[in-house]
């Protein structure tokens, strides 16, 4: 028995739902990076930053490469950056949103007083 879509797309977000997993993909989206730098990057300790990496891989977000010693990181396609893209819009439009609400509720305590 196949999986509904909606099902399908639930456990991709639940995927991505974490931040560090968040942070890699930001940072991916500049292009490859191997993991030293990602170390570098994100405050987290090298066996959590790879069991994160692990989740990613395996879900074909995001491939690896060896160069020698190094390991090498790079998103496995555009869409991922169009979609996390599209999430900083979504964000930026509704703390616009909070930001207008916020100030009307200011402007409503200073009139009433």
């Amino acid at each position: 028995m196949s999986v509904p879509l909606y099902q399908a797309k639930a456990e991709f977000f639940r995927m991505l739902g974490h931040p560090v997993r968040i942070r890699v993909l930001e940072l991916l989206q500049e292009g490859p990076h191997p993991v030293r730098e990602l170390l570098a990057a994100i405050e987290v300790e090298p066996s959590g930053l790879s069991q994160q990496l692990a989740v990613l891989r395996r879900s074909g977000i995001v491939t690896s490469t060896r160069e020698g010693s190094t390991v090498v990181y790079e998103l496995a396609g555009g869409d991922v950056a169009d979609l996390m893209r599209a999430a900083r819009r979504i964000l930026t439009e509704m703390l616009a949103g909070q930001g207008e609400l916020l100030a009307e509720l200011r402007e409503a305590e200073v009139g009433a007083r």
